[in-house]
Parts: structure tokens; C-alpha cells; sequence
């Protein structure tokens, strides 16, 4: 598939091309705690004072309100620049709280987080997996009664990205007793600071602590924080999901294209050997990534489970692309310190936003009609 670009369009990428270039950091970004989230809202709010930061987001709350056309420019000129990753601490914050709240959340909520999470001014991040409710996120435990006009909080919560250096949470939390699976949950707006919140970090096989887990007891959060529906939150969380696994990771699909090329070049292939041809696969692997991320974008008709094709693509392309590396580059791989931490990093994308073969499965139900597993 190929895009169809006006003259407008031509002229944005050229002005988000001038912009990044004259104003891309020229340092790494900090792994993670206090210097990660400083170097990140630092970036954001330059982004957003340039315009261009919430391309897509409605003006009203800061945003450019631009089609999606131009947000895959801007993310495929942000690859070009080999700008900071958009894995940082503010992801949660720009790619799932915020759309969420512009798709499900009620004039007031908006009014008063959009702009700051566009501004900046604040981090979110995600509670949604438990202990053995990880994949399965239908049976979460946590807990959240009715309390007058409050919600009291118990549980317990793992992989929350950023919860040790965020202000605000996306919470998933059983709110009616003797509910089960799907039913009876709500996606609440959880402050980080409230009495009864414990974070314990979690270091992983980089070294890096961005993720958490997060001990709740007695919490107490206003009704008005639930976003949707009190008891809907399993159709708030399809839509944080489906925004997971489609617009939130494009830049992050899209340069992919570009750490091959960046690959090649540091192999020098010779033409015609077997590593050429490995490397031109990938490479045409990530040209397909490319184009299916393009599809699922501006093609109808389009389900809500495409999503699932893209992020399965994208998170075994990435090992891929990244295991060459290390065959290629052998212990030199040590000195060229994006790509080692890159390859640590790839390990955990066939885990995070539901496993590859939880995503097998909904392509296989949701997109070709195969029998549920197990089915005779």
C-alpha cells in the first residue's frame, strides 16, 4: 500500500522534518526513575509548545486535530531523526490514558486532564495485570466497593509502567461483588498519591525499573474518577487496548524500518552472501510492516481486532531484526550501546500488550472465524 499525498501533506513533512532537525536532543535518554521522566516531559513540552505534540487530539484540549495522515508522517519523519524512543515514561500518558479519555470520558475529565497530560505537566500509568491475571485480564481480582460517593480500593498489581514516577493511573478494578469474568469492572482515574498506595519497582533482564507493582489498601477514589460506565470498565479497557495495539505503537512500528537500514549499514553485506539475504528480508519484512500499519490506519472496512495482525508483526519483526544484531555484531555489539539495550529490550514484546499467543488466538476467533481453542 502506498499513501496518496497532497501538497500539504508534502509541506507538513517538510516542516516536521526542519523542526526534528533542528531540534532533536543530541543526548541519550535516561533508562528510567527521576532522570527518564524529567528528560521525557522536557521533550513533550517542547514538542507541545512547537506544536507538535496530540497531532491528532481535538484542538480543544491542545491537540492540531490533523488526520491520521499526518500523524504517520510525523511519526515516520521521528523515526528519520532517530528522535528519543516514544517508549518513554510519557507512552501511557499520550497513548492510552489520553485517547481513552477522549473516546470515554466525561466533559470534566477531559477539561481538566487532557491539557495536562499534552502540556507535560503529568505522568499516567497503566494497572490493568495481576498476579496469574496477566493475559487473562477478565479475571483480575482487585477490588473496589461503593462507599458513598467514593470507591475503596484493595488489590494488588503488576507491570504497571512508570507507577514509581507517575501522578496518575488507568485502573482496572472489580467494582461489583460476585461479578465474574467481564462483567462488574470499572476504569477508574487512580491519583498515584492517594493514602494506602504502595510502589515497589522491578528491575529487569536490562536493568532498567520501569515497571512495578502496585499494593492498594483502602484506597478511596471518587466516583467521578470512573471513566464509562461504573461496572463497564471491560468496554472502557477494550478501547485503551485497541489504541495498545493500533496508534499507540505506529512510531514505534514505523522505525523499525529505519533500525534495519541502520543495520545494514553496519554490517556492509556482501552482495549475493547469506547475510544479504537475511537483512533484505528483513528489511522487506519491515517494508510489510509498514504497509499493514498503513492499512489498518486508512483501509475499511477495519475491525477492532486488526490491531492484534500489527502488534504480533511488529513484536517478533523487532526480535528478529534485533537477534541478527547480536549474530551480526558479536561481542562489538557491546560497543554500540543502543543496539545491546535494544536486544535486552526486544524480549519483553512478544509479552507486553497481551502475549503472541494470546494475539494468535483473537486473529484466529475475531479475524478469520476459526473455532475458540479447544473446540472440537
Amino acid at each position: 500500500m502506498q499513501l496518496d499525498l497532497t501538497e500539504a501533506d508534502l509541506a507538513f513533512r517538510r516542516s516536521a522534518r526542519e523542526w526534528l532537525a533542528a531540534n532533536t536532543p543530541g543526548e541519550p535518554a535516561p533508562h528510567d526513575g527521576i532522570a527518564a521522566r524529567e528528560f521525557a516531559l522536557d521533550w513533550l513540552r517542547r514538542r507541545h509548545a512547537a506544536g507538535w505534540a496530540g497531532i491528532g487530539w481535538p484542538e480543544a484540549y491542545g491537540g492540531r486535530e490533523l488526520p491520521p495522515e499526518r500523524l504517520v508522517i510525523w511519526y515516520e519523519e521521528y523515526a528519520r531523526a532517530r528522535a528519543p524512543s516514544l517508549l518513554d515514561p510519557t507512552f501511557v500518558s499520550l497513548n492510552h490514558a489520553g485517547p481513552t479519555l477522549i473516546a470515554c470520558g466525561t466533559p470534566e475529565q477531559k477539561a481538566f486532564h487532557l491539557p495536562r497530560i499534552l502540556s507535560g505537566a503529568v505522568l499516567w500509568c497503566q494497572g490493568f495485570s495481576e498476579p496469574e491475571s496477566g493475559s487473562d485480564l477478565a479475571s483480575l481480582r482487585t477490588s473496589a466497593a461503593v462507599d458513598g460517593d467514593e470507591l475503596v480500593i484493595n488489590g494488588q498489581k503488576i507491570w504497571s509502567s512508570y507507577a514509581d514516577i507517575a501522578e496518575y493511573q488507568e485502573l482496572l478494578v472489580r467494582s461489583e461483588p460476585g461479578s465474574q469474568r467481564h462483567r462488574g469492572l470499572s476504569w477508574v482515574i487512580c491519583d498515584m498519591r492517594s493514602p494506602g498506595i504502595t510502589v515497589r519497582p522491578i528491575r529487569n533482564m536490562a536493568g532498567e525499573t520501569h515497571f512495578a507493582e502496585v499494593f492498594y489498601d483502602n484506597v478511596r477514589v471518587p466516583l467521578s474518577n470512573v471513566v464509562g460506565a461504573l461496572h463497564d470498565g471491560w468496554n472502557v479497557a477494550m478501547t485503551t487496548l485497541g489504541f495498545e495495539r493500533k496508534t499507540a505503537a505506529m512510531g514505534l512500528q514505523l522505525a523499525l524500518s529505519v533500525k534495519i537500514e541502520e543495520l545494514i549499514a553496519l554490517a556492509r553485506p556482501r552482495p549475493g552472501s547469506a547475510l544479504a539475504e537475511r537483512l533484505g528480508d528483513l528489511r522487506a519484512q519491515a517494508a510489510g510492516l509498514r504497509a499493514l500499519t498503513w492499512r489498518t490506519q486508512f483501509r475499511a472496512p477495519a475491525t477492532a481486532f486488526d490491531g492484534s495482525l500489527v502488534r504480533l508483526v511488529f513484536a517478533e519483526l523487532s526480535q528478529q531484526i534485533h537477534r541478527a544484531a547480536m549474530d551480526i555484531l558479536g561481542p562489538d555489539m557491546l560497543a554500540h550501546g543502543p543496539w545491546s539495550h535494544a536486544y535486552l529490550e526486544a524480549y519483553s514484546e512478544t509479552i507486553a500488550g497481551g502475549t503472541a499467543e494470546i494475539q494468535r488466538n483473537i486473529i484466529g476467533e475475531r479475524i478469520l472465524g476459526l473455532p475458540r481453542g479447544g473446540a472440537r
